[in-house]
Formats: C-alpha cells, sequence, structure tokens
C-alpha cells in the first residue's frame, strides 16, 4: 500500500508541473500581449478543437504510423538480435550494414519509399520503422550477450535447445537492455511518422500541420503538436506498463 501511495503521489507530481507549464503559458502569452499567430495561449490552443480539421481521423492515422513502424520495429529488433547471437558469421557479415544504413538521412530516403510504395500509411510506417529500428536491434543482442555463459554451458550439457536457453535464460536476463532501447525508440517513431507525413501525405498531424500553416493557423498547428505529443506519451505509458509487468518493477524514470 506504501508503494501504491508513492507512485501516486509521483505520478500526481507530474501532473502537476505539466498543469503548471500550461498555466505559465497562458499567463506569459496574456500578459504580454504576443500576436496569436506568434505564439497562441493555451485557451486558444485548446478552442482550436471545435474548428474542422479533421482531428480525430488525423489523430487516428498518426497514431496507426506510430504504432505500427514501432511495432513493426520491435519484431525485427528482437528477431534480428536472436538471429545475430545465434549465428556469429551473420551478424559480423550484416551488423556494420545495419548501422551503415542507418546512418543515411530517412529524409533522404522520403522520396525513394514513395517510388517504391507510393502515398499513404504504409509508406509511413516504414519510414518510422527504419528510424527506430536500431536502438531496439542493439540493446537486444547486447542484452542477449550478457547472458551467464556458465548457465548457458550447464543448460546445453542438459540437451537444451537454442529456442529453450532462449525463452529460459537469454530473453527473460534481456528484458531491461531491451526496454532501454524500446524507450528510445519511442521519441524515434514519433518523429519517423512526422517526418513521413510532412514529405509526402493527404492525412495524419503532421500533413494537417502544413495546411494549417499557409493561413497561419498557429493554433492549429500548436494543438497538432500536442496531439503528436500525447500519442507518443500514451505508447510510452505503455511500454513502462508492459516493463512493469514482465520485469516485475516499475520504470526508475519517466
Amino acid at each position: 500500500m506504501n508503494e501504491i501511495s508513492k507512485q501516486a503521489r509521483r505520478y500526481g507530481m507530474i501532473v502537476l508541473v505539466h498543469l503548471g507549464v500550461v498555466i505559465l503559458w497562458q499567463l506569459g502569452v496574456s500578459i504580454s500581449n504576443i500576436p496569436d499567430y506568434v505564439m497562441p495561449s493555451a485557451g486558444a490552443t485548446l478552442l482550436s478543437l471545435g474548428e474542422d480539421y479533421g482531428w480525430v481521423h488525423n489523430t487516428y492515422v498518426t497514431a496507426v504510423e506510430v504504432f505500427g513502424g514501432y511495432g513493426l520495429a520491435v519484431v525485427v529488433g528482437v528477431s534480428m538480435a536472436l538471429i545475430f547471437s545465434w549465428f556469429r558469421i551473420i551478424e559480423t557479415l550484416f551488423m556494420p550494414l545495419m548501422i551503415s544504413l542507418n546512418m543515411i538521412p530517412k529524409v533522404a530516403l522520403g522520396p525513394l519509399f514513395i517510388v517504391w510504395l507510393s502515398y499513404g500509411v504504409s509508406t509511413n510506417i516504414l519510414v518510422a520503422f527504419s528510424i527506430c529500428f536500431l536502438p531496439i536491434l542493439l540493446t537486444m543482442e547486447r542484452g542477449l550477450r550478457e547472458a551467464d555463459p556458465d548457465l548457458i554451458d550447464l543448460v546445453r550439457t542438459l540437451r537444451a535447445s537454442r529456442w529453450q536457453i532462449f525463452t529460459k535464460i537469454q530473453f527473460p536476463g534481456s528484458l531491461p537492455y531491451l526496454f532501454s532501447g524500446m524507450k528510445v525508440a519511442v521519441v524515434l517513431a514519433v518523429a519517423g511518422a512526422i517526418v513521413g507525413e510532412f514529405i509526402a501525405s493527404e492525412e495524419g498531424l503532421g500533413y494537417l500541420m502544413l495546411q494549417v500553416q499557409v493561413t497561419l493557423d498557429t493554433a492549429a498547428m500548436f494543438m497538432a503538436v500536442l496531439l503528436i505529443t500525447l500519442v507518443g506519451v500514451v505508447l510510452y505509458g505503455l511500454v513502462l506498463l508492459l516493463e512493469y509487468l514482465l520485469v516485475g518493477q516499475t520504470a526508475k524514470e519517466v
């Protein structure tokens, strides 16, 4: 019960800090008389939700791109890390290639993705995946390497299969490393989806920002940014919840 109370106070303070920032934002804009097209107030930003910009649909599209690219990165990253741990020759040959490919600016790849896949959600999912994939691969591979070699040798003498070693020893021990990479990847997945929408898209919050920019509707631009942030916060919260359920302890940092 004491632990629950501590967590409640902790998250209560987090909420209060965010509310304090919003209040300072509102007061700062009101006192300084900054024009709305330069810096809208918190109230004006909230009122922009009443405008016909298809907020629900565009938020849904961006969320699908973020969650889709992120989920794909987790599946592929964990799978490749497992293959690399099983076959060192494959790791030696292809890990440098993975790093080199990740150095390519994803904005530069955007036009190629459009040529290959055309416009649409699937293209933006691929952009998000390409940006957030590497941290998951690297941290998972590091976690698999940290498994106790003596314990692995022991279960091998008992004729345990590679899959049994992975599921019973390597995977549980690698979870803290994996979740570290997954937390970093959340931010990258959100950035990747928005980059894809900026390059070429006909829907989503990034696309909406470009549309309202033309009319200098800065309040709507701020609202789009806040909704993009909310999508990322929801995904990050789900990662924290999954970490709590699998690792058995709450994360030390938000």
